[in-house]
């Protein structure tokens, strides 16, 4: 009976061995690695925001786009206005304020030059750094042309969906 309460103390001792040997040689590998990207900082991602783009006094289309934006939580706390408010309002503000961003002209946007600029105008609305960086998750530009051919598409699809379903033949296209 001694030998079975003396082997189970053993064992208790190695495993507990064992383990704190395990959490400080992890503990050493996770600081040999350095800091993790944006560690400490909040992620605030919006909804869609979907930004009808003027020209000429008649819509030209649509700029849609979701963004991250990293944000530091004790200046995030200090604000009594609602963050997404503030990033929905800057973004419409950029695009409507830098008419040379024209995306029914251009293929391309400059995603570095976007993202520094609603940044930039961010921190100055709030006059702190309280963006650290914006990630863009979806961008995309529909043409009023696009909008178009989508509805009609979708019109179509439902008009042969309701044929089908009441037996008579699919229309010739």
């Amino acid at each position: 009976m001694i030998k079975f309460i003396a082997a189970a103390i053993w064992i208790c001792v190695v495993t507990i061995g064992a383990v704190v040997y395990s959490f400080q040689t992890s503990g050493a590998n996770a600081e040999a690695k350095g800091p993790a990207l944006f560690g400490g900082l909040d992620y605030v991602k919006t909804d869609v925001i979907s930004v009808p783009i003027l020209r000429n006094s008649r819509i030209d289309g649509y700029f849609l786009a979701r963004l991250v934006y990293v944000v530091d939580p004790a200046k995030l706390k200090l604000l009594t206005v609602p963050v997404e408010a503030i990033l929905v309002d800057e973004v419409y503000s950029y695009l409507y304020s830098n008419p040379q961003l024209d995306f029914s002209a251009n293929e391309t946007l400059d995603l570095e030059l976007f993202r520094a600029g609603i940044r930039d105008a961010i921190n100055a609305r709030v006059q702190e750094a309280l963006i650290d960086d914006i990630l863009v998750e979806q961008i995309d530009f529909l043409s009023k042309d696009d909008i178009r051919d989508n509805s009609v598409r979708r019109r179509t699809k439902a008009i042969e969906a309701e044929n089908k379903a009441a037996g008579l033949p699919a229309p010739a296209h």
